[in-house]
């Protein structure tokens, strides 16, 4: 399929600009794949469509303030860290804003005496970066955290960009499916309608602001981000499974994460996640702690998740043609534009959905 295949117009009106309160009073779209039937309806509802024994999977992960500024050592001349990965306590991945920044340029954050040293240029704006101590402990004072491009306005509580189950540093974006969720409303889901919950982690990186640049999106390739599954929600996951209970990733990090459990769990590659030829409907989660660069589009042989919940995504990005592999393409399409129709707020800050 080529990228072109998942375009389409969006009035600048529909990008929300901040989030909804309270965070489940946001709209939702339920979409059952199989009878290509829409219903609207309010998040905090979204137990209206789960049964007892059904496993929400949720991405733990927690968005650092990884926007830092600085200044070019030898001119003085404004520069911005976007920080990526930690490759070690001091050596990153991240993007540079600036002019002419070489190997060897230092780079002095702002307002700290903390100097950073780029010790490689890689694709685009993307650097190798070694700073002169471990940056994280000071990140609480000298960052921000970064909003996508598209928001132009920061929130006055810098919690309202965090999911409330976040515990896991490591992201420079927020898994934004999951800041519809209230703890009151996690706290009846789990007690009165006998949902449980499992938890993985992704870190979501760049692709999250790299557009994608080829034609045929078979030729695009995904970065690499850090994910995580322990054995016990493993455990929890194969046992859902086992009692023909859902497992339902809240997310696409979710998503990928159990896909990419499945797939290591056969001897896979996510880098090549080839259809499997046994006869089972499913296939067993592993527990792992290692990066992933699955790259899910129509075509994609799914193994565990039976439902996804997830926000409304930008056009030709990596995240829609997941969501079309697994709803159809067509299912996909037809949604945004009822979406549209029905005035939801789109991105990040914007209303959700749920596929099953």
């Amino acid at each position: 399929m080529q990228v072109s295949d998942f375009d389409y117009n969006l009035p600048q009106s529909l990008i929300a600009q901040k989030p909804v309160e309270p965070r489940d009073s946001s709209k939702l779209m339920v979409i059952d794949r199989q009878n290509n039937r829409i219903t609207h309806t309010v998040f905090r509802q979204i137990g209206d469509w789960l049964e007892a024994g059904d496993v929400l999977v949720l991405n733990d992960t927690r968005v650092i303030p990884a926007r830092v500024l600085a200044h070019k050592a030898k001119t003085g001349g404004k520069a911005e860290i976007l920080l990526l990965k930690s490759l070690t306590q001091t050596v990153w991945e991240a993007l540079i804003g600036g002019r002419n920044i070489h190997v060897g340029d230092q780079l002095m954050v702002d307002q700290s005496l903390l100097m950073a040293t780029v010790k490689e240029i890689r694709e685009g704006s993307m650097r190798i970066i070694e700073f002169n101590e471990p940056i994280m402990p000071h990140l609480t004072t000298i960052g921000t955290v970064p909003l996508p491009p598209y928001i132009h306005t920061q929130p006055s509580d810098q919690e309202r960009y965090q999911t409330i189950y976040n515990r896991s540093e490591g992201s420079v974006a927020a898994p934004t499916a999951g800041l519809h969720f209230t703890e009151d409303l996690l706290t009846h889901l789990v007690r009165e309608k006998g949902i449980r919950l499992a938890y993985c982690t992704l870190h979501i990186g760049l692709d999250t602001f790299q557009p994608v640049k080829v034609d045929k999106i078979q030729d695009h390739h995904m970065h690499s981000e850090f994910a995580t599954l322990s054995s016990v929600d493993a455990n929890l996951i194969n046992q859902a499974k086992l009692r023909g209970n859902r497992v339902i990733a809240v997310g696409t990090t979710s998503a990928r994460t159990l896909e990419t459990a499945a797939i290591l769990s056969a001897g896979g590659n996510p880098a090549h996640p080839q259809a499997p030829t046994e006869s089972c409907a499913w296939r067993p989660v592993t527990a792992f702690e290692q990066e992933t660069n699955l790259f899910i589009y129509p075509g994609y042989h799914w193994r565990v998740v039976d439902g996804i919940i997830t926000n409304f995504h930008l056009p030709k990005s990596t995240l829609l043609m997941m969501i079309a592999s697994f709803a159809g393409y067509d299912t996909t399409m037809n949604a945004y534009e009822e979406a549209k129709r029905n005035d939801y707020r789109f991105f990040s800050f914007g209303d959700s959905s749920f596929i099953y």
